[in-house]
Formats: structure tokens, sequence, C-alpha cells
């Protein structure tokens, strides 16, 4: 089994990002994640999709944070092995 996967959708200039990428850069030093940053600028289907929504943050292919992270929320997920449903953010959609 691999690392979790988290994808960030995020673009230039925007407080609340750099807020969820800075958090999500310091949880990586205690917690073995693999981080990707999209940049939805260069990417004309992801800002389609998030362009009112970043930060968004997927974690192994689902939707699990918008605007926000809640760090305590993204561990439990992040160390349930796959079944967080329950722990999933209510805001997500």
């Amino acid at each position: 089994m691999g690392s979790p996967e988290i994808i960030i959708y995020s673009k230039p200039d925007c407080c609340l990002c750099d807020v969820v990428k800075e958090k999500l850069r310091r949880l990586r030093q205690s917690h073995e994640f693999d981080l990707r940053e999209v940049n939805i600028l260069e990417d004309p289907t992801a800002y389609e999709k998030f362009k009112e929504e970043i930060p968004v943050i997927f974690i192994n292919g689902r939707k699990a944070f918008k605007y926000n992270l809640d760090e305590e929320r993204f561990l439990r997920i992040l160390h349930s092995g796959g079944h967080w449903q329950e722990a999933q953010d209510a805001s997500a959609d």
C-alpha cells in the first residue's frame, strides 16, 4: 500500500490557498502522504470545475475539503485506510 495521494487545486495570489498549502506542508513533516498541487489557471478543465471553490483538496481521488482544511478531520481521513465517509468534510460536495 502506497502513501495517500493529496491533490490541492489552487491558484496564485489566493490567500485561502496559501493558508491550506502551508497547513499541508506542515502536516507532511510528521505524516506520510504524496502532495500534488494543480494551478487551475493552467488547467482549463480544473478551472471550470473549481474556480468558485478553491482551494479544493482531494484525498485518494475523492473530494474531501474546499475553502479550508480542518487538520483534525484531515488526519482522521488520512489514517482511516480509505474508509473515510464518516470523517469526510460535510462542506465538500
